[in-house]
């Protein structure tokens, strides 16, 4: 009796602690069925879930296996799979919100309630070839196996009380915004480049004002919501709000919430492309936030980009710059020049407005971004050596081309957060401006792209090709479209290699590296995609 129920507490724990990973990809996948079933779809039968399987047979094969043999046997692999559980690191872990632990509460008492329930009605009776006792532990190990089901089912359960209280939270947030009508709001969004203007925007101002900026990657209507509750003070002048979307009418929820007056179009690319579809969605949502402004407000907009130069703005004061396309401009950044001290650059505005600039940033993306500052900060009045001052002491970004020296003397480039065509073309263009040694480059491309998935990788590899000396391709996904975009140039294939892991790629670098070398590492992908 005690062997079993030993086995049994095993066996309920694992099922419980397996909901674990189906709860973190959920969240990583932003609560949504439909992009949780795509990712899932290819994984449902993962190693990991075979073992599961097997566990199941070896419960029911009664008449191959003693049952105690057998039970034996799956409380030694539940056993090994609660200690793997623990010992699991992942880029992303599970963030053990009060939603997620709704979620888990709700899942687990499901399961362990269909358990309790089995046994306590099968445990002394004998159906056929099982027992009761068989049943109960096989039902554990089905449970396991479909733990994706009850906690999509549990999610289900739960939709109208998560509705219920976000809009609680929303109608606070509010409330709260309508208590400080002085307060001015600036939305960001673009399909990259918004995080770093918001970074940059907000050193910018705080020469003069009380700054509030969204932490992180609070770009989501509940990460704002919770940005004005738990941030906002009353003394604060400006909130600069990061607006992200991945589906149409994502910023105009946001912009319902926090009522902008003035905001900055960064860019429209093919971002998220999987769920926008066509870059005229992308336009469209992206220019949500520029439709919410009032007539006596500002947009900014990066006229770079053809879709944002294409859209025209009559709802609001308008305010376009540029780098390369700068017909039609008001603000231009000029006569930009990198040194070993970062980059100088003039910007160029209005009635004969001109500003010579210098930061410790790189590459043109991060001059555009500075530049739709700047617009900011001039129309709200700001000094010229204020922006200047507050321009020369911006930080790099962590992860977004920030640049660091080893004391072995190789340069890193980390751009790991995020890859975009434009971005990640411009980081290998700064990685090609390093001569004193090898030009490295270790990536597994871009993600979210639609059905240019595989044509941008493959341009990506090509540019790569033409531009560096070695290039280490991480991962599957994106293997193919970019080792042949390498191998369509003059690229020594030698020096091309394909890891399957960070992890191998760090074991490569290892054996290649030189005093005088650079190494460019170009997006990271979560543990959504392999």
């Amino acid at each position: 009796m005690v062997f079993f129920i030993v086995i049994y507490v095993l066996c309920a724990i694992y099922m419980v602690l397996n909901f674990k990973y189906d709860l973190q990809m959920f969240q990583q996948n932003s609560y949504r069925i439909d992009r949780y079933w795509k990712w899932l779809r290819p994984n449902i039968m993962t190693p990991w879930r075979l073992t599961d399987v097997a566990c199941l047979f070896l419960v029911l094969a009664s008449q191959l296996l003693d049952f105690r043999l057998g039970a034996f046997f799956v409380g030694i692999v539940a056993l090994t799979k609660i200690f793997l559980i623990f010992r699991k690191k992942y880029k992303k872990p599970l963030v053990m919100t009060k939603r997620v632990w709704r979620l888990y509460s709700l899942t687990a008492l499901i399961s362990v309630g269909a358990v309790t329930a089995a046994a306590i009605c099968t445990w002394c009776n004998t159906y056929g070839l099982y027992n009761g006792a068989q049943i109960t532990l096989g039902l554990i190990f089905l449970i396991s196996i479909f733990s994706w089901a009850v906690m999509m089912l549990a999610h289900i359960i739960l939709i109208p009380v998560e509705k219920n209280i976000q809009q609680g939270y929303i109608n606070d947030a509010k409330r709260i915004l309508r208590s400080m009508p002085d307060l001015k709001v600036i939305g960001i969004t673009g399909s990259y480049g918004k995080t770093s203007t918001k970074h940059y925007l907000t050193r910018i101002l705080a020469e003069e004002y009380d700054v509030l900026m969204t932490p992180g990657s609070f770009n989501t209507p509940m990460g704002v919501v919770r940005t004005v509750r738990e941030y906002l003070k009353p003394y604060n002048q400006i909130f600069v709000c990061e607006m992200g979307a991945k589906q149409p009418g994502d910023i105009k929820e946001i912009c319902d919430i926090v009522d902008p007056t003035m905001g900055i179009v960064t860019a429209v690319g093919p971002m998220h492309l999987e769920s926008f579809k066509t870059i005229g969605n992308v336009t469209k949502t992206k220019f949500e936030l520029v439709d919410a402004l009032p007539a006596d407000g500002c947009a900014v907009i990066n006229n770079d980009f053809e879709p944002c130069a294409d859209r025209q703005v009559t709802n609001t004061h308008c305010l376009r710059y540029g780098i390369t396309n700068t017909e039609g401009c008001n603000y231009i950044a000029t006569d930009i020049h990198y040194t070993p001290q970062g980059t100088q650059f003039t910007v160029l505005g209005p009635d004969g407005y001109k500003l010579e600039l210098q930061t410790r940033l790189l590459g043109e993306c991060n001059v555009s971004d500075l530049l739709a500052a700047v617009v900011i900060a001039h129309r709200l009045g700001m000094s010229a050596d204020k922006i200047r001052y507050a321009i020369s002491t911006i930080e790099q970004v962590e992860h977004r081309l920030s640049i660091k020296q080893t004391p072995g003397g190789v340069t890193i480039i980390d751009d790991a957060f995020n890859s975009n065509p434009a971005g990640s073309k411009m980081a290998v263009d700064v990685l090609s401006h390093f001569t004193s040694g090898k030009r490295i480059i270790v990536t597994p491309g871009m993600i979210e792209l639609g059905s240019e998935q595989f044509e941008l990788n493959k341009q990506f590899g090509r540019y790569i090709g033409e531009s560096v000396d070695v290039a280490i391709v991480v991962g599957e996904y994106n293997r193919r479209a970019i080792t042949e975009g390498i191998k369509s140039t003059s690229f020594d294939n030698m020096n091309l290699h394909e890891v399957a892991t960070f992890n191998e790629a760090q074991q490569v670098l290892a054996s290649i590296l030189a005093k005088g070398d650079a190494v460019l590492y170009e997006n990271d992908l979560p543990d959504t995609f392999k």
